[in-house]
């Protein structure tokens, strides 16, 4: 699943591309896509508007529109790409920073294109889904949001993280308390900082909280340089029979909040 540094590239695509383009046609057929919205609602609130800001939160991504517009909120789901072209067609330098070429190449399904934003020079945005997982919505509801993972500040961190009795891995993944850290970037910065995941976070001093807010920001900034979390120094050796590449001890597999959880059995255990 996208998680905050696969959300931010996309964010930037739309800021290199898409901002300051007169929309000029919009397609929202798609019902469960853009629900709550009828077909033709999102259009209508849209058309003869520009996009003029685009702005992420953890995993939620939005653009301000012109004129006092409604606010666009997209949310890539499980496997959503975000592609803008140029009046050609091509996709706009950047603009299509996925793993492989499916959303662009010319034998790709348009089906797949649940959401598309039509300029007036000829281009597009597009949101590509092969499982139909995003969702696009006007002025959606971020109230529920805490604040963003690779923005937080240390002290707000260290208060939010460590209040409660849940092991510190839920506590991460808790978008409420931190917004953008899903399954793989947890591991990362967990990893990274040497805690074990289920350790409870009122057992967290100051120095070690302080210590886990360093290896977020660094295990963030990394894989959106990198392109994404799968780039993370652990990722590849969360598997049966993986070691740790840090010291070469056995990974340990188990479930934390619900989630499948990676860790060094010597380091982290």
């Amino acid at each position: 699943m996208p998680e905050l540094p696969e959300v931010e590239s996309a964010r930037a695509v739309i800021e290199a591309g898409a901002l300051d383009r007169e929309i000029a046609d919009l397609d929202d057929s798609d019902t469960w896509v853009c629900r709550p919205h009828s077909p033709g609602e999102i259009r209508d609130a849209l058309i003869g508007r520009r996009l003029t800001a685009a702005l992420r939160r953890g995993k939620s991504m939005w653009c301000e529109t012109s004129s006092d517009g409604p606010v666009l909120g997209i949310h890539l789901g499980m496997s959503g790409r975000i592609v803008v072209t140029d009046g050609s067609g091509s996709p706009v330098e950047g603009g299509d920073r996925v793993r492989g070429t499916a959303a662009t190449s010319p034998g790709r399904d348009p089906a797949w294109d649940r959401f598309t934003v039509r300029f007036a020079d000829g281009g597009e945005l597009r949101l590509f889904d092969k499982r139909r997982l995003g969702r696009v919505r006007l002025d959606p509801d971020l109230s529920r949001l805490g604040p963003d993972a690779a923005e937080v500040g240390v002290a707000d961190f260290r208060e939010r993280v460590g209040r409660g009795t849940a092991p510190v891995k839920a506590r991460l993944l808790d978008q409420s308390v931190l917004a953008g850290v899903g399954n793989l970037l947890a591991d990362e910065t967990l990893w990274q900082a040497s805690l074990d995941p289920r350790r409870r976070v009122d057992t967290l001093d100051h120095d070690t909280l302080t210590a886990l807010h360093g290896a977020l920001k660094k295990a963030t900034r990394a894989a959106i340089r990198r392109g994404g979390v799968h780039t993370g120094e652990v990722i590849e050796h969360r598997s049966p029979g993986g070691h740790c590449p840090r010291c070469g001890a056995p990974m340990q597999r188990a479930t934390v909040g619900g989630r499948t959880t990676w860790f060094c059995s010597e380091e982290q255990g």
